[in-house]
């Protein structure tokens, strides 16, 4: 999947240093002095996620949907938390219809240095409505849903699956059930890790795009499952 470049669409190690140095330096003191640099890397990551948004469009409607509509802050909420580093150790963008506040199953780009950048969709942290839907379509029609994920192209590109899963049997469901393990699931996040010189490649946005394109299917199947379906109790 090639898209047309972009400026200033191509991720580069001036970007990937300054994360990593923001880890060893996460206070806003080290932050304002390097501000320049963290305006050259916004940047920098506003050009990339403009590439993948002209790519995606090419497969999924993105109506009303800019860049800044996707890509998430850089600081840290720490109100409720114990670690008060102001900064995430990341930079991040979610795609699609309306970016990051949709409400529904998108696509979610992590960048961050030493082999931690990933692209991922899936199941995260799903309403108990939700969660119970997931389980029942598993219960009576799985095969739709294993056509997707047991797919040779998505096992290859997507082997990591992330998210909580349950030691028992979740209630109502024998633990003999045929698809105990999928119904055990509590969370069913896939992955697709990224090294540095991956994230350095001049075609990497086309990759990425690709991934998306690989992974759509579960989502469309989840966001037919938990939104299209006329239900009034399930919602975010």
């Amino acid at each position: 999947m090639k898209t047309k470049n972009a400026p200033n669409s191509q991720l580069t190690v001036q970007t990937l240093d300054f994360l990593r140095d923001l880890v060893q330096n996460n206070n806003r003191e080290w932050f304002q002095a390097n501000r320049n640099r963290y305006d050259s890397a916004k940047s920098e990551f506003e050009g990339f996620v403009a590439r993948l948004l002209k790519g995606i469009e090419t497969f999924q409607p993105l109506p009303n949907t800019a860049v800044k509509d996707c890509i998430f802050r850089i600081n840290r909420d720490i109100r409720f938390s114990k670690d008060k580093a102001p900064y995430k150790k990341n930079l991040a963008a979610a795609v699609g219809p309306g970016g990051r506040h949709s409400g529904r199953i998108d696509f979610y780009f992590h960048l961050q240095p030493d082999g931690e950048s990933f692209l991922g969709a899936g199941m995260w942290q799903p309403t108990p409505a939700q969660l119970a839907k997931f389980r029942q379509e598993v219960d009576y029609n799985v095969d739709e849903l294993k056509d997707i994920i047991e797919a040779p192209d998505f096992k290859a590109y997507f082997p990591e699956i992330s998210g909580e899963t349950m030691k028992t049997s979740p209630k109502g469901y024998s633990a003999d059930h045929p698809e105990i393990d999928l119904l055990r699931r509590k969370e069913l996040f896939f992955i697709h890790r990224y090294s540095d010189k991956d994230v350095l490649k001049p075609d990497f946005a086309d990759e990425v795009v690709k991934g998306c394109q690989l992974i759509k299917p579960y989502s469309d199947y989840l966001n037919y499952l938990f939104y299209d379906e006329k239900d009034e109790t399930i919602s975010l």
